[in-house]
């Protein structure tokens, strides 16, 4: 059997490793072996279990090797981190031997580093990344790692090391103390010995491979540099070429200061004498524990929120913070003595203060005097704990509810979504089926949708010309081109891409954009529309212009569209998302309110939604370019089909610029698309020109307007602001400099002027209107009220034949006659009459708010 000289414990993913030291029986075998025991807890048994072993053995009696640290470094090779155990062998004539052993998950140790020194490390001795060894020695700073294997040494001097660890950008970074330099006074004199006394010491932070020093004032006061035993730093940044930082540290009067930015910002007083390290927890309430051991065995936690002491332990040999029972957070393992048992994981307790706690042969409680102060606290605790889980409770309740509720919702939206495609009747289910109880005293009877105003599978004056496809980079765009008859119109139009798979975990609704384009001979760069996003599952329809909206939009440009023209409406969506469904075939569904007209008046409308056909997808044809844009170069132009150029412009940013020239012609410009771009008017649309330039620039199109010629607008189709800018960089460069480049919005000045006034006009028009309205109802109701006063009493005095009586029948007669004339002073409307004058009002106003504002920014 072996017997121990030495023993280390060390955690390490969730596991604790005990490291010990030993010699064999016989003593004429100079061999020392170091044992490594992998240790997990096992949540069957309550205890922790062995997993492992493994063994490293050594030359040399037991009596020259010691373990001198143990830690948990990470390897540069990889970057993977791995226990490391420093050993330090002496060697005769005073000559010390170190060496550095790195565990594997296999239980095998390399032997990564060696150094001898003339002296034994003793001092702020840390084991760093890399690995690296950093230690302190007559007020000097060395370190050895595995990328230098020599040792070296720091220009500046530490009285002692407080902290040492990682920084991005700056690497490893020391925080320790020195003897602070005392500045002179302007006079010669030097400081007074109270200046003296809290200058004695400073922090110094130095920064070993970019060797330079840091300032310190961020980390810690130079007030607290000759109290301070130990220091935690919790999180570090650089901002604005400054640390920011959160350090906690404990003091010789048995204090626990937290530091923001390098100022005190809580204070707490612990329990016990000489506190000597801090270790971090983050339990599983997110709460964030500071766990300190003090060098009498006894241990407290301090929560950072309150910064209180929430528990305390005494008779304490080791404090580990690691996730033990792999829960994802991290809990406190409090190793006890046990003089009755060699096993030191035989005793011991993980807490995390909260929802975990296992005790294993604890016999003696935490170190809180069972007092009735303490007790009436328990019971208030359990009351508030009681009424908080009371209230979590209802709250999930109601949240079931409202999920319950949800499913219900689209199950239902579903249901109606797949009879509208398969040209079935919807009937929704009634009030008692749902459990609804109506808010009214009266009922009304509910009658299924009418079919005609859901769904509507002839198209009697509509045609379908086409229905097409693209794709274009990470986007597909599917068109629908339909012919309109002279005497309907379509409004509120959008398109709705269904998936025909049953997909029982996705909405079968896909989520897209709808734009519609005007189809004419001389293509106007105003032929998009704005486009919404559609969500999912449920459908908005989009509020787009009518034809006689675009008419008073546009009211001075020529419209080259015929009364039966030709519209295409497209769809944009994400092609990746569809892509993990392999094979996906989608119906194309066209929603719009159908209004027809006969000599001009409206004579119908309805909701209209029409099947377009459907459309498939797969992997290969995207791959073998079926669906792809191709615009072929000729000799002077470049040429394809309108659904080719449909498409770029579908997914594509329109921006609109007025380039004026005061000095010089505007004849650069066309120089400067033709060659510097390499753009080619498109045969079918010759106004447009589309850019054959090669990178990022491929596809922008252009539209130039030269208006004078010191005057144009230029136009731009591009996929992102990025290309925009690439493109008036390179535009910049070519105008001569006293060229001035605006943004246009949508409209001219011209039509909102002209907007404006036909806004004031129709305001106007409302408030007299409203006004007519309010005084003709008053004089309607003033009038009603005399006649009926005077006719009662006429009446009334017709039968009168007392003359006292006829007197006083005269008098109240006069009376009513000043109330009514009072009242004619002081008239009033209704409730619903004063409701809807404000309202017709303020939306004329609002109207004619907005194109003044317009007008303003344009």
């Amino acid at each position: 059997m072996l017997s121990d000289e030495q023993e280390n414990i060390l955690s390490y993913n969730g596991e604790v490793l005990i490291f010990q030291l030993s010699k064999a029986k016989c003593a004429a075998e100079k061999t020392t072996r170091l044992h490594v025991n992998r240790m997990a807890y096992d949540s069957g048994t309550k205890l922790f279990v062995q997993k492992s072993s493994g063994l490293f053995s050594m030359h040399g009696g037991s009596l020259n090797i010691k373990i001198v640290r143990c830690s948990c470094t990470a390897d540069f090779r990889t970057g993977i981190n791995l226990p490391c155990i420093l050993m330090r062998k002496k060697k005769n004539n005073s000559v010390f031997k170190y060496f550095l052993l790195l565990l594997h998950s296999s239980n095998k140790f390399e032997q990564c580093l060696n150094f001898k020194l003339d002296y034994e490390l003793k001092n702020d001795i840390r084991l760093l990344n890399g690995p690296t060894v950093l230690w302190r020695h007559a007020k000097k700073l060395f370190y050895v790692s595995t990328k230098t294997c020599t040792v070296l040494s720091a220009s500046v001097q530490f009285s002692s090391i407080e902290w040492a660890d990682e920084i991005e950008n700056e690497g490893i970074v020391v925080l320790g103390t020195r003897t602070a330099c005392l500045p002179e006074e302007k006079d010669g004199q030097t400081l007074s010995l109270s200046d003296g006394a809290i200058w004695g010491s400073e922090f110094v932070v130095y920064a070993i491979e970019n060797q330079k020093i840091l300032t310190g004032i961020c980390f810690l006061p130079h007030a607290y540099s000759s109290v301070i035993s130990c220091v935690h730093v919790c999180r570090t940044a650089i901002s604005r070429s400054q640390f920011r930082t959160s350090v906690v540290a404990i003091t010789h009067k048995k204090q626990l200061i937290w530091f923001q930015d390098g100022l005190p910002k809580g204070i707490c007083q612990l329990p016990y004498e000489e506190p000597c390290s801090i270790q971090v927890a983050t339990t599983s309430r997110n709460d964030v524990l500071y766990v300190v051991s003090f060098a009498s065995g006894n241990v407290c936690a301090v929560q950072r929120d309150s910064f209180q002491v929430a528990s305390r332990w005494q008779e304490v040999t080791s404090v580990l913070v690691d996730d033990f029972i792999g829960t994802g957070t991290e809990q406190i393992l409090l190793l006890f003595k046990n003089e009755s048992n060699t096993d030191n994981l035989s005793t011991f307790i993980i807490t995390d203060l909260g929802e975990v706690s296992y005790e294993s042969n604890i016999n003696c409680k935490e170190d809180f005097p069972p007092t009735e102060e303490l007790q009436e606290n328990g019971f208030l605790t359990i009351q508030a704990l009681e009424a908080r889980l009371q209230a979590g409770y209802t709250s999930v309740r109601e949240l079931q509810q409202h999920l319950r509720l949800k499913e219900k919702v689209l199950f239902e939206s579903c249901c109606a979504l797949i009879d509208l495609v398969q040209e079935r009747e919807h009937i929704l289910p009634t009030a008692e089926e749902e459990g609804l109880v109506s808010l009214w005293d009266d009922t009304e009877n509910l009658h299924p949708l009418d079919k005609k105003m859901t769904l509507t599978s002839e198209v009697p004056e509509y045609l379908i010309e086409k229905l097409w496809q693209r794709v274009v980079d990470d986007s597909l765009v599917i068109g629908v081109k339909i012919t309109e008859s002279p005497n309907l119109s379509l409004n509120d139009v959008s398109l709705s891409l269904v998936m025909e798979h049953d997909f029982t975990s996705v909405s079968p609704v896909i989520e897209c954009q709808s734009k519609i384009v005007k189809l004419n001979k001389t293509f106007s760069a105003l032929s998009i529309s704005s486009c919404q996003m559609e969500p999912q599952p449920k459908r908005i329809k989009l509020d787009f212009h009518s034809e006689n909206d675009l008419k008073k939009e546009y009211p001075r440009r020529p419209s080259k569209i015929p009364s039966d023209g030709a519209k295409t409406f497209v769809a944009v969506t994400r092609l990746s998302p569809l892509l993990a469904f392999r094979d996906i075939c989608c119906m194309i569904l066209l929603h719009a309110k159908r209004r027809k007209y006969q000599d001009g008046n409206l004579q119908e409308s309805r909701q209209l939604t029409l099947l377009c056909g459907k459309i498939s997808l797969c992997l290969e044809d995207i791959s073998s370019g079926k669906y792809s844009v191709n615009l072929l170069r000729n000799d002077s132009h470049c040429t394809g089909i309108m659904e080719d150029i449909f498409a770029i412009l579908a997914i594509s940013l329109k921006f609109s610029f007025q380039i004026v020239s005061s000095d010089c012609t505007l004849t650069p410009v066309n120089m400067w698309l033709l060659s510097q771009m390499e753009c080619m008017p498109i045969k079918e649309c010759p106004e447009n020109m589309f850019c054959h330039k090669l990178g990022s620039l491929h596809g922008t199109i252009f539209n130039w307007n030269l208006q004078t010629p010191f005057e144009g607008t230029l136009t731009l189709f591009c996929r992102n602001q990025t290309v925009l800018f690439q493109c008036l960089h390179s535009l910049l460069g070519v105008l001569p400099p006293t060229c001035k480049v605006k943004p246009l919005r949508l409209e001219s000045k011209d039509i909102l002027t002209d907007q404006f006034a036909l806004a004031l006009e129709k305001e106007m028009v409302t408030l007299r209107s409203s006004f007519s309205s309010a005084v003709s109802e008053v004089e309607n109701n003033l009038t009603l009220s005399c006649e009926a006063g005077k006719k009662m009493s006429r009446v009334t005095v017709s039968s009168l034949s007392d003359k006292k009586e006829a007197v006083r029948q005269f008098r109240e007669e006069l009376q009513n006659e000043q109330k009514q004339s009072a009242l004619g002073m002081n008239r009033t409307v209704s409730g619903a009459l004063y409701r809807q004058i404000t309202l017709e009002i303020t939306e004329a106003q609002l109207c004619s708010d907005t194109i003044a504002w317009r007008l303003n920014i344009s």
